[in-house]
């Protein structure tokens, strides 16, 4: 089973892309140490206060696969740097 998310996010303290990035790394690196998912920034790449995320994961069942992207998803969520717009998770 596959589920695929993709999550949108608003970073309002970044005054750069420089600033953007931190934020991003950051987080992508959390997310992909922590989880059995695959993540990458898929839209807005050159917008300062704007990304969105694609998360990926892959596992035997539905809900093993749903678990580690919502799990993911939680901790993009606790993140105080920005903050969720939409987010939708797909079934494959």
């Amino acid at each position: 089973m596959i589920v695929y998310a993709e999550c949108s996010f608003h970073i309002p303290a970044a005054a750069s892309l420089k600033d953007k990035r931190a934020v991003l790394n950051r987080m992508r690196d959390r997310v992909k140490n922590s989880y059995n998912v695959s993540v990458a920034e898929i839209d807005h790449q050159d917008l300062w206060q704007r990304t969105t995320f694609a998360l990926v994961a892959v596992a035997s069942s539905k809900d093993a696969a749903e678990r580690e992207v919502r799990r993911a998803i939680r901790l993009f969520e606790s993140n105080p740097d920005w903050e969720m717009t939409t987010c939708t998770v797909d079934y494959l």
